[in-house]
């Protein structure tokens, strides 16, 4: 009696252990739960080099060792027909460490948008759009110091926790930040160019 299981493997996953399972990298599911348990158990790559490295497997190779194991079983596939392995040498995390990069990342975020606002404001004369505004309203000359100037900062504040979507660990909302956005393209070009690379190997002309 042939059995299906269904497999949605994860287009790139990190692991800390070398003896790779089914279930690391996918999701299975099956109408018998047996079949299920014994497919997410199933040893899809043994890891032996000792350090850090993405290997780009096929989601065939993983039907084929299922059939292998049982083969009444058919394979539905309904995720990648490429992914990646990401594994990561396991070891205890170093806190101190990670609150430095944190640290850094924020000061080169916050002295970059600084420079460009500076930059804007002098490319288009902010303080001399100010003045000559205040000059023929109120009929006299800007200390430089006034309602123009306040409103604009307070404004300019707000308007960039609500592009960024968050103040320190609250979101105003529910929706990405940008920086999550550009974060998950950014991993999703990095896994297309490691799969892609490695369907490139044989050939001789190439980027690399």
């Amino acid at each position: 009696m042939s059995k299906t299981v269904y497999l949605n493997i994860s287009e790139i996953t990190e692991v800390h252990h070398k003896e790779i399972q089914l279930k690391d990298v996918a999701t299975v599911y099956s109408d018998d739960s047996a079949v299920t348990n014994k497919c997410s158990a199933l040893r899809i790559k043994t890891i032996h080099l000792d350090r850090d490295k993405r290997y780009v497997e096929s989601t065939l190779d993983v039907i084929k060792k299922i059939t292998e194991m049982d083969p009444t079983i058919t394979v539905n596939n309904v995720g990648k027909v490429d992914f990646i392995i990401d594994y990561h040498r396991p070891k205890s995390p170093n806190w101190a460490w990670e609150w430095i990069k944190t640290i850094f990342v924020c000061i080169i975020c916050f002295c970059g948008a600084s420079f460009a606002i500076m930059t804007f404001n002098n490319d288009v004369s902010v303080t001399d759009v100010f003045s000559e505004i205040y000059r023929i309203i109120m009929g006299k000359e800007s200390t430089g110091f006034t309602i123009l100037e306040v409103s604009y900062s307070v404004g300019l504040a707000l308007g960039i926790v609500g592009f960024f979507n968050h103040f320190a660990k609250f979101k105003i909302n529910t929706d990405p930040t940008p920086l999550e956005v550009e974060m998950r393209l950014y991993e999703d070009n990095v896994s297309k160019t490691l799969i892609q690379n490695d369907g490139r190997k044989e050939q001789d002309i190439d980027v690399s």
